[in-house]
């Protein structure tokens, strides 16, 4: 099965595995080889028209405290089915108002090796406050190297999809 293929299953499963009204809509799942995350639509709340941007703000923050809280149980158990049934851990997150909030995401362990010049930009880093360690300094450069490059990145995730899609039509297919 293709990467995209596995992301189409799984948001299919999702989807009809959810309970009714969990999310006002489904926006993303996906996959890599450690976890699952789905994340799903949830109504804004219903503010005046003279509401200030503090008050939206808060408003927001309160609906996705409210909304972990309330479906704590139903997004367990749905993702124990799920951890169980694909063999990977299961993170949830919400968009509300604009604003995507994750819970209980996984952080997991990349291990490289790296030369000296590849250190000294890591120490550099540290010695100016921006991370405490090599750890969160390499992962601070995957993040800005992810916010700066979604373009090339998207159109290699697609190229990928694309050599998946050939090689499953090859003749060792299994």
């Amino acid at each position: 099965m293709t990467g995209s293929e596995q992301e189409q299953v799984l948001r299919g499963w999702f989807a009809g595995r959810l309970p009714d009204g969990l999310f006002a809509e489904l926006l993303d799942v996906t996959v890599d080889r450690e976890e699952i995350t789905v994340v799903g639509r949830i109504p804004e709340p219903e503010l005046g028209e003279d509401a200030s941007e503090a008050e939206r703000e808060a408003a927001v923050e309160g609906r996705v405290a409210e909304f972990r809280e309330r479906t704590r149980d139903e997004r367990i158990g749905v993702a124990r089915e799920a951890e169980r049934r694909f063999g990977r851990k299961v993170s949830w997150g919400v968009e509300c108002g604009g604003r995507r909030a994750m819970y209980t995401t996984l952080a997991a362990p990349a291990m490289t090796r790296l030369r000296q010049p590849e250190r000294r930009v890591l120490d550099t880093l540290i010695a100016g406050g921006v991370a405490r360690s090599r750890s969160d300094a390499l992962a601070w450069c995957v993040r800005l190297v992810g916010r700066n490059a979604d373009d090339w990145l998207s159109d290699l995730r697609e190229s990928l999809r694309h050599v998946d899609e050939v090689r499953a039509q090859g003749p060792d297919r299994a």
